[in-house]
This record gives C-alpha cells, structure tokens and sequence, in this order.
C-alpha cells in the first residue's frame, strides 16, 4: 500500500473532529455540524473549481458526520469524482464513501461500475484491489450483475499478484452469498480447485473460504478438490513450526488454513481412492498425536490454535463414521477434556462426545466416562455446560444403563436450571419409554416426574402414561395403587390430579378391594383436590365421576349430589355446566346395561410413534433427538404400546372447536394425543382427533378440491394427506375477520428441503378477501410438525376460493401440490334470532328473482334430524325454532359480514321424507354471488348426494 505523504493528513478534517468532541452539548454539535455542512455545500457549489484533496477532506468531512448518525443528501457526485484519481488517498476516500452512503438503487451507480471496471482493467493491483474491496462491501445483485463474470478471470488469470486474487476470491464469495444464481463457475471452476495448489498462502486461505462455500451448494462440480486438499493438508500437518514462518501462529502452523481444510473435507464422504484416504488418515492420527505432546508455549493462543485443529479434525473423523480406531481415539481425547479448568473445553467435548454417542464403532467408549458427565451434571457452575452434559446423558443411554442415568437425571431436576427442566423432562420421559423392560418402574418413573417438576411436564408426557397404562393389562392394578397413593400427598400437582382421575376413573376397580382405597374413599380423595384445578381438569374430574357410577354403584347417590350442587350445574363454565347436566342426566335415566354400555373401558390404543419423541426432535441444537435416534427405537423394540386417538364424550368435541390453537397444538396427529376424559377447555389442547373424516388421496400439480366441502359446515379437520405430507386445519371467525391455523406435518422420516408456500387470491377474489401469511420454517424435519398463520379479511361478497400452493424436495425430487383453502362466504356468518312475524315479514320484502336462490337434492339414505341440525349450525345461521307453520322445515337466518357492508340471509330447508328430498330456498338483500349458498347445502347431510 503507497505511504500517506504529510499533504495527506487534512488538518482541517482534525481540526472539525476536535471541535465535535469539545462540544459540550447536543445543542453545540448539532450547531457546529450545520455550520460545516453550510460550508462544504457553498464550496461544492462554488464557480471556483476544487482540487483533490480539497474534495478528499471535504468528502471525509461527510463521511464523518454521517458516522455521527445525521443524514448526508449531497456530497455523493463528488465522492465518485475522487474514483477517478490517480492518487491512492483519494481514490481510497472515494471508494470508502460509496461503500458506507451510496445504495444499490442509486442514479450514481452507472458512473460507480464504469469508475470500477476501469480500475479493474488498469492492472495497478492497489486500485484493482480498492475496487475490489468496493464490490464486495456493496454486494448488491447489480453489483453482481455487473462483475460476477469478471472476477473469475480476474482469480485464475496467471499474471494477477497474490493479493489481488486473495481480494478477488473473498470479493466473489461475498457476491456468491447474495446472489447465487448469478455467480456461474462453469470453465472457471477447476482453474479455481487448483488455487489450493498456490504457493502463497495467502490465496490458499481465501480461496479455500469460496471453495467450502461452492462445494455446500454444487458438490459435484468441485469434488476434485478433496485429494487437493488432502494434499495441502499433509504437507501442514507434517511441517515444523519454522517451515511456515509468515503462517506459524504461537507454534501452530497455519491453524486456519488446517480448520478450513478440514471442514471442507466435512462436505465430502470418505475419499474411495485408496492413496489419498490413507494420507487423511495419517493426517488425522499426526493431529491426534501433536495433542498428546506437552505444549511449545504457556500462552493461550496457543492452546487455542492447537485446539481448534484438533476440534475440526474430531468432527472430520465423526462426520466419516468409518474408522474405529480414529473414532476411539478421538473418545478418549474428548474424555481428557471433560476435567480440564478451561470452561469452554469441557463444553466442546461434551457436545462432541453426543455426537460419538451415536456411533457404534465409539459408543461403548463413550459409556467408560458416564461417572465423570454425571459430575459434571452435578458440579458444573455453567448452564449450558451443564445442559450438555444432560444431552450427552440422554445420548449414551442403552438398555444397561438406563436405570442409573433415569435416575441421575431425575435427581439433578430437583435443583436444574428452569431454561432446561423442560427439555430435560422429555428427555426423561423418553428414556423411560425407549428401555423400560419393567412397566411398573416406567409408571413409577413418570409419576415421580410429575411430582418432580409438574409445571414442565407438558401434555404430551401424561397422555403417553395413560396410553401405555390401557395398552398393558399387567400394569393397570399396579398404576392405580400407585397413583392412589400419590394423589394422598398434602401438595399434589394438577398433573397428577389428571392422571389420576382418568387411571381411577377406568381401573379403580382393581384396588376397590382394600378398604383402604374402597370405591367411596377414591372418590372423596378425587372430589378433595377439585377445587384446586383448572377448568379442563375439572371437566376430566366430572367424567371419572360417571365413570365411578357405572365401576361402582354404590358411590351413586353421591355423586349425583355432587353433580346436582348448584357450583355444577350453574356453573359459569359452559363446559363444567353442560357435563354436569348431560352427566347427571344420564345417570339418572339410563338402565345399568345402557350405562355400562355408554361408559365401557377405553379400547387399546392402535401403536404409533411417540408424542415425546416427536416433540423432542422439534427443539434443535445437540440435544435434539435424531431420525436415526428414533428409528434405533422403533428397531429395538423399546418403545411401548400407545399412541392413538380416543374419545369418551362429544362435549369435547364441541368445545374442541371453539378454542383456539396454540402454536404447540398436535392437530396432526403427529404426536400421539390424549383419551378424552379431559376437557380440551383450553388452547392447544390435543384430547380430540377433529381429523377422523380425511382419508388418504394423491398429490397433484392440479388444483385439489377433494376435502374443499368437508369444511362448509366445520372449522377443523385434515383438509390433505398422502403417504409424504398431513395438511390439518384449524380456523376461526368474528364478524368479517377470520384466522386460519395450517399444520404441516412430515409423515417420513426423512427432512422435506426447502420448504415453501403461497396463498393467491385467483381473479376477482384480490379485491375480496385480504389474506395475509406468516412464512414457514424451510426444512421440516422427519416426523415434526409446522404451523403457519393466516390472517383473512372479508372485504366484499364473493364466491371463490382461496389457492394454497406448497412446494418442497423430497429425496431430492421436487414435490408440487395446489390446493382449494375452504374459506367460503357462510364463514362470515353472525347468527341472528328472529320472531316468526319478523321472519315472514322480511321473507315477503325479498321477493325479487335477483333476492331468491333455490336448490332440490336428492339424499340417499333416511334423513337424520339430529345431523341436519349440526350441519345447519355448522354453516354459520341461527337456528331458529318454532317459526315454520311446518314442524318438518328447517328455518335459520344470519347477517353476512363484509368490510363494505352486511348482507342479511334467511334460508328454509323443506325435507320431504317420502321422496327423499330436500328443497333449499334462500332469498338475501344482494343476488349475484350468495347463490352459492344453497351449493353448499348439498353438503348438509351426509346421506345426500353432491350433485
């Protein structure tokens, strides 16, 4: 770089900078900026020409008020009136201003990339090297559209100096990270792989950087550059620390060139030329022994050089997977750093070590340090220390250890960190399911979890008990013994509560025998602890009640007095109201067989994958389960009978609809859910399958209505499902807004890549409904569950649909689906009552043919009155009784709600039974679109046919 001469030091640049600091307030600095920049504008305006450096001082004078954080709106022509100097201060002042104040959609930038070529073909390194440096801080796409081709030649030409191709090659790495399908290697890219081959090393480092990048995206095109690399990296590895003076960093000979090295090998799978892999295993075995050798310096640069070789060569040796030898070794290495004093050591080794866990050459050598990760569980002062160590735990658990990390774990949850107790619970829950060979100590396990660390034990955690508890008859007495006994401590956690009413509920039968746990005495042990929970366990509560009455007939009369008490059936609670009623009801009237009927044992539950695990590998990070993980499981017959959907009421059902998910709700079905003894009052609850009616059907490039009806009369179901992807749907409405949870869910085991979707509004419906979207995560890994947001708008009437378009690569092949999302007109319904007369009366006045709308179908079967009712409600009217002179006919009414206006809708249903037909007529105030109403009465009945 040319020397500053002393005409360069621009006194008047320091002396305004000293007179901004010596300003004593706001005020002042704002006063003498003003000032300034009055002067630099009447001197760029002057008719006196200025010379250089009087624009390089002035031009810098900007560039430091700028940095001061005032706006800059003149200055910029000059600053690139610098670019074309001959001297390197003021083309350098020049190229500094454009990169910081001028933007990509500048006027300017036409004269900036003539400015730059120029330079570039000048071949004065300095100047192709500052306008090297210009591009790559810019780094916009017409930055690269303008030099992407250029730069290339510019890396591989021979006569190009050492550091013009050290600034050329990070400068295309820069425009390759913005805009990739802009930079084409294509001739270029093995004159580009040979660059590791270039005796500065310099250019070796910079170009290893683009080569690490290119290869992530094309590895293909620069598999060459593995033996290259392998080359390079043997000649480092084996040199002495005065070989590389200029690149020896405290006694390490080009650390950072070895850790890129290697991470670029990490992109490759084991070199298939024999010479060349065992020249990399040398160089791995040479890196594991130089970290056995006493160290050349005290200093920590140096342990922190060596380390990082050493680090990057251990994940070398895991990412291959195919040398024992290497992979022991690497262990027991990893096993020295778990007591050294440097914090940041132990963390590296045990996150290192989680990975060896996973391989079977080193996993039994992983297993020789548990005592030493289980101190570390204990003593360790760092979370996230500590966090790795419950990972590396959870990762080294098999059959013969289980027990003792099981209770390590639960052990250390009495006092853990609150940022980890709930990964940490379902990291417990998982290993208890995945090696219990023992069911009776899987109960006792998650029942001390509850009692542990109850707040972090989500739902998932006690639905998986209650499905394994159904599924074994050999552990159903012992549960309830023991569940029994839990549910008598002062302090109970409502979890617990849970799990013990549904337990008792179905097998307190098996312990009614001991006086000590008599039908009477479960129950004033269940009724002691209703006051204390929340709604939806009360609403669990009230359903073991009934059952008791079917197990025991004896605890009748009592529970009818509790079900009677005015807190039940007056209850502000529209849930614990309506099952206290329905429960007393059916207490009261039905005979002993109807009720043993009605309230007979849940069925097993049909074998699926676990809930926690999938709820588990949704948290990333070490500690997350892999697919390999779950599928080991599923190989070793671990995991235990449940999963499945079950149900004991519909009041659930009902109330399942009208709640809202949160953004942790299994509507999927991907996570086992929950029997259905408790109420799902709350958000997100997973206690019922709203997705039984969705069969399987086929992906299509065409558009896919095939579930688009199923959803005219209901808010929630699985609109989507094929042998790769589950589409579920949950959505509300209020008044001419709606929202519209989409639940994504991977059914493979292998991760969908770039993972995209898009809602269109077709036609005429861009000025009719308003949909807004929150985008999705890109990868949805095998097994997990994604949800997007859809925020809707009714604006005006219309009659399509929204599109809902998903694309994503599957195994490498992309997978393209479109589908019909069910928002339809009736959504925006407000239900509204009216008298007969009043009916009638406005039933007269929209007498026009324009105002009326008339459909006759045909339905197949007898038709139920209970389900047309549903269906009726289902679309959105008030039902209205008591209005028709006819008892046979159906009359609803509701106000269509739009941003522009609100439309008034009445709507009789004339069924004919003899002739099996239904006739549909519905006038509203406005004509052309609400036709489409009785369409969808076509749907009302499942015994109809669509026509």
């Amino acid at each position: 770089m040319p020397a500053v001469s002393k005409g360069d030091g621009m006194r008047g640049l320091a002396v305004f900078i000293s007179d901004i600091r010596n300003c004593k307030s706001k005020e002042a600095e704002i006063k003498r900026i003003n000032k300034e920049l009055a002067n630099i504008r009447s001197k760029f305006k002057g008719d006196k020409a200025l010379d250089g450096y009087s624009k390089k001082k002035y031009v810098c004078k900007l560039l430091f008020i700028f940095l001061l954080g005032h706006d800059i709106d003149f200055g910029h022509m000059e600053a690139v009136n610098l670019l074309s100097s001959n001297k390197y201060t003021e083309k350098q002042i020049g190229y500094l201003f454009i990169s910081v104040l001028v933007n990509s959609n500048s006027e300017l930038i036409r004269l900036i990339n003539n400015a730059i070529k120029n330079d570039l073909s000048s071949r004065n390194p300095t100047f192709m090297c500052l306008a090297l440096h210009c591009i790559a801080n810019v780094g916009s796409r017409e930055m690269a559209e303008a030099f992407a081709s250029e730069i290339p030649r510019i890396l591989v030409a021979g006569d190009t100096m050492d550091s013009v191709k050290q600034s050329a090659a990070l400068c295309l790495l820069r425009l390759y990270k913005t805009s990739p399908d802009l930079v084409l290697m294509g001739e270029w890219t093995s004159r580009v792989v040979h660059l590791l081959n270039d005796q500065h090393m310099g250019v070796v480092t910079a170009a290893i950087s683009l080569i690490t990048c290119l290869s992530q995206k094309n590895p293909d095109e620069f598999k060459t550059c593995v033996s290259l690399a392998v080359s390079r990296l043997s000649r480092i590895v084996s040199s002495a620390s005065t070989d590389l003076q200029d690149y020896t960093y405290y006694f390490v000979p080009a650390p950072w060139l070895s850790c890129k090295l290697l991470r670029l090998l990490q992109c490759y799978p084991p070199p298939e030329d024999g010479a060349v892999k065992g020249r990399l295993v040398e160089c791995l075995e040479t890196i594991l022994n130089k970290a056995q050798e006493p160290p050349k310096s005290k200093k920590v640069q140096h342990s922190n050089a060596k380390n990082a070789i050493l680090f990057e060569a251990i994940s070398l040796i895991i990412h291959y997977d195919s040398e024992p030898n290497l992979l022991v070794r690497a262990c027991n290495q990893l096993g020295q750093f778990l007591q050294h004093r440097e914090t940041n050591l132990r963390y590296l080794a045990l996150e290192s070590m989680c990975t060896l866990a996973s391989s079977e050459f080193s996993h039994e050598a992983v297993k020789t340090h548990i005592e030493t990760v289980i101190n570390a569980l204990k003593t360790e002062r760092d979370v996230s220390v500590r966090q790795r160590a419950a990972d590396l735990l959870y990762a080294m658990c098999d059959r013969s250890n289980a027990k003792q990390i099981v209770a390590e774990m639960l052990s250390y949850l009495e006092t853990a960190d609150y940022s980890i107790r709930e990964e940490m619970v379902l990291k417990v829950a998982i290993l208890a399911e995945k090696y219990a060979v023992d069911y009776s100590w899987y109960v006792d396990t998650i029942l001390n979890l509850i009692r542990i660390a109850g707040d972090y034990v989500s739902e998932e955690v006690w639905y998986r008990v209650i499905q394994i508890v159904i599924n074994r008859d050999d552990v159903q007495g012992y549960a309830a013994k023991t569940v029994f006994e839990a549910l008598q401590a002062p302090a109970c956690h409502e979890n617990m509560v849970k799990v013990g009413g549904y337990i008792l509920g179905e097998f307190g039968n098996l312990i009614a025998g001991d006086p000590r746990s008599s039908p009477l005495v479960q129950f004033n042990l269940l009724h002691s602890k209703f006051h204390l929970c929340s709604v939806p366990t009360r609403a669990l509560l009230l359903s073991a009640y009934i059952k008791f009455i079917n197990l025991f007939p004896e605890t009748k009369a009592t529970i009818q007095e509790v079900l009677r008490c005015d807190s039940q059936i007056r209850n502000s609670d529209v849930e614990l109201q309506q099952r206290a009623v329905e429960y007393l009801k059916l207490s009261s009237i039905a005979s002993t067989d109807v009720l043993a009927t009605v309230l007979e044992e849940m069925p097993p539950f049909p074998e699926r994958e676990s809930s926690i695990l999938a709820k588990l590998k949704k948290k990333k990070g070490p500690g997350a389960v892999s697919v390999t993980e779950l599928e080991d499981s599923k190989r070793e017959g671990g995991e235990l009978n449940g999963g499945g959907d079950r149900g004991q009421d519909t009041a659930t059902m009902a109330a399942s609809n009208a709640s809202t998910p949160s953004p942790s709700a299994d509507l999927l079905g991907i996570r086992s859910t929950a029997p259905l003894g408790a109420a799902p009052a709350s958000a997100g609850s997973l206690l019922v399958d709203v997705f039984s009616e969705a069969g399987p059907t086929a992906p299509s490039a065409a558009v896919n209505d095939d579930g688009f009806l199923r959803f005219v009369c209901k808010n929630n179901g699985v609109l989507f499902e094929n042998q790769l992807l589950q589409i579920g749907i949950k959505s509300e409405y209020r008044q001419n807004l709606g929202r519209m949870y989409l639940f994504y869910g991977n059914k493979t085991s292998v991760q969908f890549a770039s993972f995209t979707t898009t809602v269109s509004c077709p036609g005429e419906l861009q000025s009719q409904l308003n949909v807004q979207t929150k985008p999705v995560e890109p990868l949805v890994e095998g097994g997990a569950q994604i949800q997007q947001v859809l925020n809707i708008e009714c604006l005006t009437d219309f009659s399509d649909a929204p599109l809902l378009n998903i694309k994503f690569r599957y195994g490498g092949a992309l997978q393209n689906l479109t589908l019909k999302l069910p928002v339809t007109i009736n959504k925006f319904f407000q239900p509204t009552e009216m008298t007969s007369h009043d009916f009638f009366q406005r039933w007269k006045q929209l007498s026009q043919p324009q105002q009326e709308a008339q459909k006759i179908f045909k339905a197949n079967n007898s038709m139920d009155t209970e389900v047309l009712k549903a269906k009726l409600l289902g679309l959105g009217t008030a039902l209205l009784d008591n209005v028709d002179p006819n008892p046979e006919n159906y009359v609803c009414a509701g106000v269509i709600q739009t941003k522009s206006q609100q439309v008034g809708c009445l709507l009789r249903l004339e069924p004919n039974a003899q002739a099996q037909v239904q006739h549909t007529d519905s006038p509203e105030r406005v004509s052309h679109n609400y036709s489409s109403i009785p369409n969808f009465l076509h749907y009302l009945s499942p015994y109809s046919v669509n026509i």
